[in-house]
């Protein structure tokens, strides 16, 4: 791969800085788009069982369609990092929630399995767009806290995660129709695509770090390598495929779990399922103290600690309850730390003009083998029952990963010092 910026990289240092208050605002605007995005992918496993039923799909069908947008979020990963060196990233960013937000309209409209397939998938390609385009445009402007920043953006995706479910189960349930909260979140994308449009500056979006003493936040990269396939790149996009397949397999099922297996209504599922979104604002904490330790041995803890949550919810006590904790538990650790720790430390490993290209690498490293997850966890419960397919995908998986993070080396990693008050 090039490791020359393009021309229009170069050009993007020339930018003045915001104020301060219009760069936070400028952030919360964003985060907010990063909301309903969470929104939309969080309603369909909740409302899956509904649009089995109404539509005929077998719980493999389903468990796929469940996770399938994350293979559009994958394929479209790579593509966007190259995009993002020739567009502005607010271009990007517009245009991926225009995308997705049509497809999200359309899955109301789905009449069989594979129009349906096509429509989950094809509203992943607008996410990954959004996605990279905004990891790098707020990774970048707040380069001396890239992991808090990161942290922030996990933050809103939380808060809907957490939205989404209630939301979208109370609609569905209330009004008889599954098909309602498509219609409305589609909606409120577009009035985000206007938002942004014509409130958010370029100064925010298309900032570069630079590494000279007189730029407001100074990045030391020397020691990082040059080449953007380095070791680091490879093991954390490793990591990025265990977390990604443990975490969408719980998240594509586990309200299926719920309402199947332990009998739970869809109102009460889907509250549980919106723990998870909770636990995913976690992200904030967990940027704020990987600024600050280690990256990779906190990484190694998290993982630990969500093979026993992973365990624990398919394994463990039953009651509402213990449900409640655990998929707080597993958002806080799966979504919260890893999603955050993996996507600040491939940021990380490279030097400031590759960032746009490892938030792609990120984004298929983390979407691509997720798109099967739920297929995957599908099958296991066939085999090994729900039990079964829990040990393996949620307790087996993420050791896998704490292996893989013993060969990184945290010395290759770009470091900051304080931003300079402004």
């Amino acid at each position: 791969m090039s490791q020359s910026p393009s021309p229009q990289v170069e050009s993007k240092p020339d930018l003045a800085r915001l104020t301060r208050s219009v760069a936070l605002t400028s952030l919360v605007v964003v985060c907010l788009s990063y909301t309903l995005n969470a929104m939309d992918r969080q309603v369909f496993p909740v409302l899956l069982p509904q649009v089995s039923a109404d539509l005929g799909y077998t719980l493999a069908q389903g468990g796929l369609l469940a996770t399938i947008f994350t293979l559009g979020i994958g394929l479209a990963g790579v593509p966007t990092g190259f995009l993002l060196d020739r567009l502005s990233r607010k271009s990007v960013m517009l245009i991926g929630i225009g995308i997705y937000s049509v497809f999200t309209v359309l899955t109301a409209f789905g009449v069989g399995f594979f129009d349906m397939f096509a429509y989950r998938a094809l509203s992943g390609v607008g996410e990954a767009m959004q996605n990279a385009a905004l990891f790098s445009a707020v990774g970048a402007y707040f380069f001396a806290n890239r992991a808090l920043a990161i942290g922030s953006l996990n933050f809103a995706f939380g808060l809907g995660g957490f939205l989404g479910p209630v939301v979208g189960a109370n609609l569905a349930a209330n009004l008889g129709d599954w098909r309602i909260p498509f219609y409305i979140f589609g909606a409120v994308g577009f009035a985000f695509v206007l938002i942004i449009a014509f409130f958010v500056k370029r100064r925010f979006t298309e900032q570069v770090e630079l590494a000279d003493e007189a730029s407001d936040e100074v990045g030391h990269t020397d020691h990082v390598p040059a080449r953007f396939l380095n070791r680091n790149v490879i093991l954390l996009g490793l990591t990025a495929v265990v977390v990604g397949i443990a975490m969408y397999g719980f998240i594509g099922l586990y309200p299926t779990f719920l309402q199947d297996e332990l009998q739970i209504s869809l109102s009460d599922a889907g509250t549980i399922a919106s723990m998870f979104g909770l636990g995913a604002m976690m992200g904030l904490p967990a940027g704020y103290l990987m600024d600050r330790l280690n990256i990779r041995n906190v990484l190694i803890g998290a993982l630990l600690i969500g093979a026993v949550v992973g365990f624990l919810i398919f394994n463990g006590p039953t009651s509402v309850g213990w449900q409640y904790v655990l998929a707080f538990a597993e958002g806080a650790v799966a979504s919260g730390f890893c999603f955050v720790g993996v996507y600040a430390g491939l940021q990380r490993a490279v030097r400031p003009a590759l960032i746009g290209r490892a938030s792609g690498f990120f984004v298929s490293c983390f979407y691509v083998p997720a798109s099967i997850a739920g297929y995957i966890f599908s099958s296991l419960v066939d085999g090994v029952g729900w039990g079964g397919a829990g040990i393996w995908q949620l307790t087996v998986l993420p050791l896998v990963g704490v292996l893989v993070l013993l060969f990184v080396k945290s010395d290759q990693f770009s470091r900051v010092r304080t931003a300079k008050p402004h």
